[in-house]
């Protein structure tokens, strides 16, 4: 018993895939931090540049 609870202590095979899911995960909340600040960005100049035109053409 003792040593299959050795074996599993010193077993690392399942550390590397938790690694690579953190990772992802990370990368994953970043992305969409970013979008999200760059969708409100590009919606505040598109309603701009509609403003714009339509002040431009009169209506």
């Amino acid at each position: 018993m003792l040593k299959v609870i050795r074996t599993f202590a010193k077993d690392e095979s399942g550390a590397t895939a938790i690694e690579y899911g953190l990772i992802a995960a990370l990368v994953s909340v970043a992305a969409i931090g970013a979008l999200t600040a760059m969708g409100t960005s590009l919606s505040t100049m598109f309603n701009t540049v509609s403003s714009a035109l339509s002040g431009a053409t009169g209506g």
